[in-house]
């Protein structure tokens, strides 16, 4: 038997001490209790007779004493904890990673795989030997650790109760870090992966060189891998006609046999088309609806199957997407008969446009308040806050240093945009650029901070950046002097500069990727969002910089509230690896494969002095008891 708690050296002279005390309090406890008897002579007279009661009255007394100290004796061995021999020796340190990811959402598993997950961290836990320690982490895109490295099976057994699988994508290599770190130099590590093995062999074979130190041990669930997923769904506004969008939508399947099934898509709840599919295993299929209208904000794709059942998988059955809200945007055009830029500006039903003149600019801005302005050739100041696209501003009022020549086409050719930056949201859609000609430029020196989208011979032909706390972007020369007015991008591009200023984004994510931070563009000027997630739970998000900030954990639709404005938000499953859920019975990572955990070494693991409190609680209730049968008096 060994002690973890107190040492024998302090038990000792602690029992003694205790036990002195308790034999000194009975040496010294009141005389017998006194009874009320009709003849007491004759009770004397009958008591002298009989002199062994007396000897079995005082050996009743020894009984008791006795008892206290075995009592007193329990408690002080209590105090030290005593363990079987061997148990103060080290054992295994393990770090049970539980996957987490959506893939373990399959109801293949009675209860699901997540729950075949919680029993097996059960089984674990009962097989811990005598001196094992163990902790609990579940891993998605994230880690998270359920249980610290312990002992306690009951706050192990309750990790196991607070798995919960998310609907983002198995981080394993970020989980096997984690392990490791958690290991350190501890003695005797381990590391036991509970998963259903959805990863690809690449991802294996890279994740497990880093890993030679630590024993691997892998624990399979799942049973099979029927699943049919809408893989890529996505819709978009037409650029020059944003009543108007387009859908795509994208359908595969992982079965190993053939599925049939009706796509249906929705568009704010109310139904717009469903299309019978049959797919065989491995196959995909790709539909685009274009010049949809009638959506305000959000569409729906979901997978019915013809029979009535359910695959195996079902948060990747239905995909979301949202629209942007739809707002007038008020604009001032500052041009002298610039019919080019008046016929661009006619495009947008959503655009209220002012139309001034230089010697009109001051009474229009005094009597409107705007949200961006598109400005020609020379004209006068405009406010530091009004965001403007300048068409070859002149030199005393342009937001970039200008030479005063101007720079003429090469003969024999024209000036033209290179280097064209289309990631820019300026330049999204603008598919023909390189057709337009130029007849002459001038030449600007951009600012620290300003990005050059596009060069033509070498010198910025469009720049774009921010002036205190309004954007801006310049382009180099007229449109009069050149064909790029008769071009689809002319009109994209003043469009798109406009949503650049006015916060609708043209690079708008019709649906994010869950496991993925988020950035949610927001148009009130708050510090912070209140988000509700597809489940009903609240969320704070910080605002940076025009985005709510937040980790999508859910696939569905999540509500962003900053201000007064409320804003839908999609998030999907885009991950085909937990869509392809076909469970591993084996797995090989680093080139090795991964055996099962070995149950610990046999012995008791429930500390003892929980039973001699016990015992000494049981005791007690006896001695009481005996005492007021007088028994032990």
């Amino acid at each position: 038997m060994d002690l973890l708690g107190l040492p024998a050296t302090q038990l000792g002279p602690l029992g003694a001490a205790v036990g002195g005390a308790v034999v000194g309090l009975y040496l010294l406890k009141l005389r017998r209790r006194r009874v009320a008897v009709p003849y007491a002579r004759l009770w004397e007279r009958v008591v002298k007779e009989q002199p062994s009661a007396s000897l079995f009255a005082r050996l009743k007394r020894l009984i008791s004493l006795l008892i206290q100290l075995a009592v007193v004796a329990a408690l002080v061995l209590a105090l030290g904890d005593p363990r079987p021999t061997g148990a103060a020796r080290a054992g295994r340190n393990m770090v049970v990673l539980v996957d987490a990811s959506a893939s373990m959402k399959a109801l293949d598993e009675p209860g699901g795989r997540i729950e075949a997950a919680r029993r097996a961290v059960r089984r674990l836990v009962q097989q811990m030997g005598p001196a094992d320690r163990m902790l609990v982490a579940q891993f998605d895109a994230e880690v998270t650790a359920l249980a610290p490295m312990t002992d306690d099976v009951e706050a192990l057994d309750d990790a196991a109760s607070r798995l919960t699988a998310h609907d983002t994508r198995g981080a394993l290599g970020r989980a096997l870090a984690f392990a490791h770190d958690a290991l350190g130099e501890l003695p005797n590590p381990e590391v036991i992966l509970i998963s259903d093995g959805a990863y690809d062999a690449a991802t294996l074979g890279a994740l497990g060189a880093g890993h030679e130190g630590h024993p691997l041990r892998f624990v399979g669930v799942g049973r099979r891998g029927r699943n049919v997923a809408v893989s890529a769904f996505a819709v978009r506004r037409y650029p020059l006609d944003k009543s108007r969008y387009e859908v795509f939508v994208e359908v595969t399947s992982y079965s190993a046999q053939r599925e049939n099934f009706s796509l249906r898509l929705a568009v704010d709840g109310t139904p717009l088309e469903s299309v019978r599919l049959t797919l065989e295993p491995g196959a995909s299929v790709r539909r685009t609806l274009e010049n949809q209208t009638g959506a305000n904000q959000s569409l729906e794709a979901r997978i019915v199957f013809a029979d009535g059942q359910q695959d195996d998988l079902a948060v990747d059955d239905v995909a979301w997407a949202t629209l942007p809200p739809r707002r007038r945007a008020r604009v001032l055009a500052v041009s002298e008969n610039n019919r080019y830029l008046e016929a661009a500006l006619l495009l947008d039903d959503y655009l209220e446009v002012t139309e001034a003149r230089r010697e009109t600019l001051a009474s229009a801005l005094a009597n409107g308040r705007f949200d961006a302005a598109v400005v020609d050739l020379e004209t006068a100041p405009l406010p530091p806050t009004l965001p403007a696209l300048y068409l070859r501003p002149g030199p005393e009022n342009s937001p970039l240093a200008r030479a005063p020549a101007l720079v003429n086409a090469p003969p024999g050719s024209a000036l033209g945009f290179e280097q064209i930056q289309r990631a820019h949201p300026l330049l999204r859609y603008t598919s023909d650029l390189e057709e337009a000609h130029i007849g002459r430029m001038a030449r600007y020196t951009p600012g620290p901070g300003d990005r050059v989208l596009a060069t033509s011979l070498g010198a910025p032909l469009l720049v774009a950046g921010q002036r205190a706390e309004a954007r801006f972007a310049v382009l180099a020369f007229d449109v009069r002097e050149s064909d790029f007015a008769l071009l689809v991008s002319w009109p994209v591009l003043v469009l798109n500069a406009i949503d650049w200023f006015a916060g609708e984004d043209p690079a708008y994510l019709s649906s994010f990727e869950t496991g993925q931070t988020w950035r949610v563009p927001v148009l009130e000027g708050v510090a912070m969002a209140a988000v509700t997630s597809p489940s009903g739970q609240s969320i704070r998000a910080p605002v940076i910089d025009g985005r709510a900030v937040f980790f999508g954990y859910e696939a569905g639709l999540y509500r962003v509230t900053a201000g007064r404005q409320t804003v839908l938000v999609a998030g999907n499953l885009r991950e085909p690896r937990e869509s392809q859920c076909q469970p591993a019975a084996t797995l090989t990572l680093g080139g090795r494969r991964l055996s099962a955990p070995v149950p610990g070494a046999l012995g008791l693991r429930r500390e003892l002095w929980r039973s001699l409190l016990i015992a000494v609680l049981v005791v007690l209730l006896a001695e009481w008891a005996t005492w007021h049968r007088r028994v032990t008096v």
